[in-house]
């Protein structure tokens, strides 16, 4: 088992902060038809993510084996730090302090101070994936951050012990995680101590506790058999993404799908945990009963019904994805988290308004809630949202120009 990276921590150069020695230039917000253009990378962007300490601050990472720092106020890249040349496939900040960034790159996680400009060496090195690593994510306390690969484990690193914690793994031999034709395999994201990790081949995600203990939860359609028995291919799981913290409090626990057939899920976690629960508790007692016409509903059946209203599903009727959506996000300007965006194959990002169809308690039709739509010259990447009132949509095309457009 491969061990964390020893290296010698340098000295902070306190005289040299990047963020500070940048002098803005004023620049005009860019109509949505002309996109602002970041330069920087010279190849394909790959992942992209926002500054919430420093509002207006982007990085990106592209198969170059950069990583690229923006300031919107300012018209030119503010610096490159260049990590190897294999591929960069994700990026995330430690929770709590955005100085430090982890990246990884085929299977190690490497940590970067940004104040160390003049010697980009990591302050860390993690090589526990056996396989190319797809995403990495940091949680909110800041004590672990876990890293899911091709193969379909997901590792979850200590970072304060700087030690291996655990490996997850799928429940059988045909659970492996994928994302789809974006160029990444696998993701997880993080809940305070529940993992979140996409399992595309029988439509399901799965939620672990740190504890080890997991659930599966299907997506709508995730059935692969009627009860005339035929059999059906259910959507894969292309992305999944979670509110961030400061959004909690209004948003609860929810999860946003992006699905391999251009749907895009909004699922209340809370609700689906419990309906599985119940579900396992209503299979040990269920035998050979069956409820007759005139029975009345058991607290089981009803928390299900219950749940189905819980649910919204976002799909090429009401304006959505032709094609298989890449990747989803929860709006970070404004009212935070008002808007899901989601961007896919079909070269188009869609800003998706989908509070109001509770807040109104599902009166309002699905037709309204597509908030604006944006075409595009390229298949989406990755995209981001900052909480800025201009430039705040971020995306990663596959080209290797990152475009930011501004949503009101």
């Amino acid at each position: 088992m491969a061990s964390a990276a020893e290296t010698e921590v340098p000295e902070r150069n306190t005289a040299f902060d990047p963020f500070l020695k940048a002098k803005p230039k004023p620049t005009l917000a860019a109509p949505m038809a002309e996109p602002r253009r970041l330069r920087g990378h010279k190849a394909t962007a790959t992942c992209c993510i926002a500054s919430v300490d420093r509002p207006g601050l982007v990085a990106t990472s592209g198969e170059d084996g950069c990583v690229c720092w923006f300031d919107m106020r300012c018209k030119d890249v503010l610096f490159v730090m260049k990590v190897g040349d294999d591929p960069i496939t994700s990026l995330c900040y430690k929770q709590g302090n955005e100085d430090i960034i982890y990246v990884s790159s085929g299977n190690e996680v490497k940590v970067f101070d940004v104040h160390l400009a003049t010697s980009w060496k990591p302050l860390e090195s993690y090589n526990y994936n056996k396989e190319e690593i797809n995403q990495i994510v940091c949680n909110s306390k800041s004590a672990f951050v876990a890293a899911a690969d091709d193969g379909g484990d997901v590792k979850i690193i200590d970072i304060r012990q700087k030690c291996l914690y655990k490996t997850l793994r799928a429940g059988h031999k045909m659970y492996s995680f994928f994302l789809g034709d974006n160029g990444k395999s696998s993701q997880v994201v993080l809940i305070q101590d529940l993992l979140c990790g996409t399992s595309p081949r029988d439509a399901h995600i799965r939620f672990w506790t740190l504890s080890s203990m997991s659930y599966d939860v299907g997506i709508p359609g995730a059935e692969t058999r009627d009860n005339a028995g035929r059999c059906f291919n259910p959507a894969f799981i292309h992305a999944i993404a979670v509110p961030e913290v400061d959004m909690w409090e209004k948003l609860g626990r929810i999860c946003v799908v992006a699905r391999g057939d251009g749907g895009v899920d909004v699922i209340d976690i809370e609700s689906e945990l419990a309906s599985t629960g119940s579900k396992s508790s209503l299979k040990t007692r269920r035998g050979s009963q069956s409820r007759s016409k005139g029975s009345v509903p058991s607290p089981d059946t009803e928390a299900q019904e219950e749940n189905l209203r819980k649910k919204l599903h976002l799909d090429y009727s009401f304006g959505g994805h032709t094609t298989a959506v890449s990747c989803v996000a929860f709006s970070k300007f404004g009212e935070k988290g008002k808007y899901i965006i989601s961007g896919g194959n079909d070269k188009a990002v869609k800003a998706w308004d989908w509070s109001r169809y509770f807040d109104d308690g599902q009166s309002s039709s699905k037709s309204d809630l597509l908030h604006l739509n944006i075409n595009l010259s390229k298949k989406v990447n990755w995209l981001c949202t900052t909480p800025t009132d201009s430039e705040n949509l971020v995306v990663c095309d596959t080209s290797k120009v990152v475009k930011a457009y501004t949503v009101v």
